[in-house]
């Protein structure tokens, strides 16, 4: 399937942007800017709905009892609060929808050298358990599908996401083709990490030139002696100033300038890349939009 003529470009987005779930009055779990995201890059490319994950794809890093038991809605209280959203026929669904979104972006980024997910980089999820707003995580499932299918021979993810990715780093541990590298808040949630192959750990207040620092001095470099042949980028904006969940201190443009930073440093290596939204909770909600949406915006630019 190819972009429609309007688009002088292959590229495409997805989206669950149309499955919503009931939340409390009050909830902070930022069902806005899915929506906001899609139609604000709309005119760029085309926006299309994402596929369901199929379960026999989700057991290759989840316990198949435990996604039974979500599929039945058998969770216990205890299981809500660490996901920190009520159990719903509707979160379970869109949660399947946010991970094959990502799955169709991986074949974009095999076909074209990148994919975009306006969802996805759930990266608190482990095998059998459910943690901050994430119940099933697409990068390790990603990992174990282009492993096992031989679509890729080394995986790296790149997790920007304020929050460590603790799910991601232990359901991949034990796994020497995959390479997981978090750059992170140390006294940020979760408060007990988890090891992933670099941990980048950094104190409160950290600033646009201080970021970029460690990135391009030892993020970088720790790619380029691992040599993937795919790349996973979860590009957090919750490293922004004013993010509920976050103590960063990035602005707008030096988030752009991470992204353009990674998305040069792959295409220039001949590495597919596929970008994931994960977290972003600023109490300017247009500007969360705005950051999420510049990532795609950036990688239009930065790919051919």
């Amino acid at each position: 399937m190819t972009a429609p003529a309007a688009f002088p470009h292959p590229f495409r987005a997805y989206t669950p942007a149309a499955y919503t779930f009931p939340l409390p009055e009050g909830h902070r779990f930022p069902a806005y800017k899915y929506a906001g995201v899609a139609e604000h890059l709309r005119p760029s490319l085309p926006v299309l709905d994402t596929p369901l994950l199929s379960w026999a794809d989700a057991a290759r890093v989840h316990d198949p009892a435990w996604l039974r038991r979500w599929r039945r809605g058998e969770v216990t209280r205890h299981e809500e609060r660490a996901f920190g959203l009520p159990w719903s026929p509707g979160v379970v669904e869109r949660a399947r929808r946010a991970a094959g979104g990502s799955l169709a972006a991986l074949h974009d980024a095999l076909a074209h050298g990148w994919g975009a997910n306006l969802a996805g980089g759930t990266h608190h999820a482990f095998r059998d358990r459910a943690e901050g707003f994430c119940l099933l995580n697409d990068a390790a499932i990603l990992t174990r599908l282009a492993l096992d299918g031989g679509l890729a021979r080394r995986v790296a993810i790149l997790d920007l996401d304020v929050h460590q990715g603790n799910g991601t780093a232990a359901l991949l541990g034990a796994e020497p083709s995959a390479f997981t590298l978090s750059i992170h808040g140390e006294r940020n949630y979760p408060f007990r990490k988890e090891t992933s192959s670099l941990d980048l750990g950094l104190p409160d207040g950290v600033t646009d030139g201080e970021y970029l620092d460690v990135l391009r001095g030892k993020a970088l470099p720790a790619l380029e002696a691992f040599r993937p042949d795919l790349l996973l980028y979860l590009a957090g904006v919750d490293v922004l100033a004013g993010d509920r969940f976050g103590r960063f201190a990035l602005t707008l443009d030096g988030v752009r300038e991470r992204n353009r930073t990674v998305l040069t440093w792959a295409r220039d290596a001949g590495i597919p890349v596929v970008t994931m939204m994960a977290g972003g909770y600023n109490r300017d909600h247009a500007l969360t939009v705005r950051a999420h949406a510049s990532v795609v915006e950036d990688g239009l630019e930065v790919f051919p």
